[in-house]
């Protein structure tokens, strides 16, 4: 099994990554494949709704100078999926959402690319509008009939400098448990298959 994970912050090694490690270690320490893929400050394009990939059914975007097409590739092939990401007035990055508008559109012109696979919302965020992050973020789960995993509370870690969600101890508890909770489901489903 494998879960990927997308750090949509421009920073590499900020806040958001350091809360998706704690989450991909859990699943590690379950014997679960990870990989964090870094797509914040990288030159992201947005959706523009051409509908081009209802008419190929390749499973690919037309926009082809990015990321993107990459990245629906491994969320195709992964068993799980997590997309970080900070909040930037109050909202995800503008990469986060280039990613679900277009990863999405994707999924659903190619038959559910991503039905049933668990999928986890990990938001960075200095004091407020993380919720609508988290919301933009489980509204690509919602509508691609996937899973939503949860944990013991709002999949948050509190911070604005460098590494301060070091000192949000219920925050890395959430991701440990968000970890925890998205191996337990993993291998509940792949057991039934």
């Amino acid at each position: 099994m494998k879960v990927v994970a997308f750090n949509g912050s421009p920073r590499k090694d900020g806040n958001t990554a350091r809360l998706l490690r704690e989450v991909l270690l859990e699943l590690e320490k379950e014997g679960i494949e990870t990989e964090l893929v870094h797509i914040g400050g990288k030159p992201v394009h947005g959706c523009t709704a051409c509908m081009k990939c209802f008419e190929k059914k390749d499973g690919r975007c037309v926009i082809d100078n990015d990321v993107v097409n990459e990245c629906i590739a491994k969320m195709a092939a992964a068993d799980g999926i997590i997309i970080g990401s900070p909040t930037f007035f109050a909202d995800v990055s503008p990469e986060t959402k280039a990613l679900i508008d277009r990863a999405g559109f994707v999924s659903i012109a190619n038959g559910g690319l991503f039905t049933r696979k668990p999928g986890a919302a990990v938001v960075a965020v200095r004091r407020a509008g993380g919720i609508h992050a988290f919301d933009t973020i489980n509204h690509l789960f919602g509508i691609s009939n996937m899973i939503t995993v949860g944990s013991s509370y709002w999949n948050l870690g509190i911070g604005l400098g460098p590494g301060e969600v070091e000192e949000d101890a219920e925050g890395l508890e959430t991701m440990q448990n968000l970890g925890q909770n998205m191996a337990w489901l993993l291998k509940k489903v792949h057991a039934g298959e």
